[in-house]
């Protein structure tokens, strides 16, 4: 995976992960060591970080601007949880 600070994803497999929801767009939050074992720490519905597979998603890369839009929206969401 890239190695940038923020990164959103969207969930492509959610097979027994109860608080994941498919086509559901995350924030990851930076983990060097659970990359080096193929693990994000992903905000989910939950609220809180958890680690899951790498495989259970794909990256979305986003603009400056995108990003300014996004992650609000995303921080708003989780606080309504």
């Amino acid at each position: 995976m890239e190695n940038i600070l923020t990164k959103v994803v969207i969930c492509i497999n959610n097979s027994g992960c109860d608080d994941l929801e498919l086509l559901k767009i995350y924030q990851v939050l930076p983990d060097e060591s659970a990359a080096k074992n193929s693990y994000l720490r992903v905000i989910d519905e939950s609220g809180e970080d958890y680690l899951y597979p790498e495989s259970n998603f794909t990256i979305i890369n986003l603009s400056p601007s995108q990003e300014k839009i996004l992650f609000p929206l995303l921080k708003k969401d989780k606080n309504n949880l």
